[in-house]
């Protein structure tokens, strides 16, 4: 592996030959995480490794480094772009230069030796002061042991037993080698494929971010684009889709390359994502108005894959202010396959590989839909769906089986009013989810599981109150007698409701469900 000196470091930043490219996040470590930093140092501790990407391919760079504006200079090719390492990088930097002022001294302290501190293997022995609390016969400023001239002026006055001790201090700074290694390349898919094992390290680098620095122009930045985007889906319930960068992407990547893998996503030529970005936009927002017209999908949470947004960009994607029309064999190909990945559960595992067919198999349907198999997996929904799965408002069957509800357009149990879906689905909470057989009244029936998915109904609060703990044959006298049948059917409700027997409902409304599902997929 090779090193880095501390000095060799910072002149690399100075002048230019490492940069900090502007798909990295800022510096976010505290001025107390510095001190350990410098404290790891000093004893030899292990701190990570440095990595660096050396190219020949221009990139957006950051011009501050933490508090410190760096020079503007004429690039010298190739430059080494810092990929890992950048808070210990900063950090070292901003501890030990001498040559630039920091725009703000906000947040940022300086680092001091404590030498009335016992060496102590645990304990640190450095320390991040403001000016006020700094003891200059204990305090030693490390930003003075790479100055000569303020070294020497700042020991000068120091017993030789001190001023022994700090040349030793100086010493192993000066010997420090930063680990490092680096990746040569100028093949951005190359990249793509340290970039996903370095975030599979847990050291997360920003794709929209990288993606962003590649296709920057002017008068085009994708980060500003994708928040744009997400403040016009506001009054819609989908602007927190500007919170979801990889679901974004995926889209991009999907629309301009038929796939959604990363090396396809670090692919991307900046030209065309800003060349293609109104037809991406298009997609996105055709697929979005899909699922919330054929669905009852209101907000970015009540999907149960944010996923199915990826290949519905595909299909829905036109250039210009064009919009896709669908036919109606078009429309039930895509339902059916919207129903299929939530109850088979496509987006759980293989995510790459199946978002891969379904591209490919949404193209087909979009421009040649005789060829097209969207959907033609294995999928099948037995009565033990409704039975065994318990009501989990972050799960997927949960959410599929809360839109499958939704689907039959549920009125009020109790007052027969029709249920605002879009309000309910929106805020997605259980607040609107009741059990048919109240806990209360199951107590005395222990066999059962009150919480499976069979058991729940749209169901208000006020209506759950005003029903309480009281058996189904007892509570259906207070429901809406012109409009019974009609709440019964809507909500997929037996005869056997009433019949105060648990297992007999159970079973006969997970067969009910189960029935409506097979349709819904096939």
């Amino acid at each position: 592996m090779e090193s880095l000196g501390i000095e060799d470091a910072m002149n690399g930043l100075v002048n230019g030959r490492i940069r900090i490219p502007a798909f990295q996040r800022g510096f976010v470590w505290d001025a107390d995480r510095v001190a350990y930093l410098m404290d790891s140092l000093y004893k030899g501790y292990p701190y990570g490794s440095l990595l660096f990407w050396r190219t020949k391919k221009p990139l957006r760079t950051e011009r501050t480094v933490g508090p410190y504006k760096i020079p503007v200079k004429d690039p010298e090719y190739p430059i080494d772009y810092v990929l890992d390492g950048q808070q210990r990088l900063t950090s070292i930097f901003g501890v030990f230069q001498t040559s630039l002022e920091p725009m703000e001294a906000e947040g940022w302290l300086p680092i001091y030796f404590d030498l009335g501190a016992a060496d102590d293997a645990q304990e640190s022995q450095f320390l991040a002061l403001k000016d006020d609390e700094v003891d200059e016969e204990r305090h030693f400023p490390l930003k003075v042991l790479f100055d000569t001239t303020a070294y020497r002026a700042k020991t000068r006055p120091l017993d030789e037993v001190t001023a022994e001790r700090l040349d030793r201090i100086q010493k192993r700074f000066l010997q420090v080698a930063l680990p490092l290694q680096t990746f040569e390349t100028d093949d951005p898919s190359q990249v793509a494929i340290v970039f996903e094992r370095v975030n599979r390290l847990g050291t997360p680098i920003d794709a929209l971010q990288l993606l962003a620095a590649w296709s920057w122009s002017e008068d085009f930045d994708l980060r500003e684009q994708f928040e744009h985007l997400g403040s016009e889906l506001r009054p819609f319930g989908f602007d927190s889709l500007s919170e979801d960068p990889n679901l974004l992407l995926r889209c991009c990547s999907a629309v301009i390359a038929g796939d959604a893998s990363p090396a396809a996503l670090m692919s991307l030529n900046g030209a065309s994502v800003r060349k293609r970005f109104q037809e991406i936009r298009n997609g996105i927002e055709g697929a979005i108005d899909f699922v919330k017209t054929n669905f009852h999908c209101a907000s970015l949470k009540s999907l149960p894959f944010s996923t199915v947004l990826v290949p519905l960009s595909v299909f829905f994607a036109a250039e210009g202010s064009k919009s896709v029309k669908t036919t109606g064999e078009q429309r039930a190909r895509l339902e059916r396959w919207f129903w299929r990945t939530c109850f088979a559960r496509r987006y759980s595992s293989g995510v790459l590989r199946n978002l891969k067919t379904d591209i490919e198999e949404m193209s087909k349907l979009r421009h040649t839909p005789d060829d097209s198999k969207l959907g033609d997996f294995t999928c099948d929904v037995t009565p033990d769906f409704f039975l065994e799965n318990s009501l989990n408002i972050g799960t997927v069957n949960t959410k599929t089986f809360i839109l499958l509800l939704a689907r039959e357009r549920p009125i009020s149990f109790v007052g027969g009013q029709q249920i605002a879906l879009d309000e309910v689905l929106r805020d997605y909470n259980r607040s609107e989810y009741h059990h048919i057989y109240p806990r209360e009244f199951l107590k005395a029936h222990p066999a059962v599981n009150e919480n499976a998915l069979v058991n729940f109904a749209f169901i208000s609060s006020i209506d759950n109150k005003i029903i309480g703990g009281a058996a189904p044959s007892i509570y259906r006298e207070r429901m809406d007698a012109g409009r019974f049948g009609d709440i019964c059917e809507r909500a997929m409700l037996p005869d056997s409701a009433w019949s105060d027997d648990p297992a007999a409902f159970f079973n006969a409304r997970a067969s009910l469900l189960s029935d409506k599902a097979q349709e819904v997929i096939n």
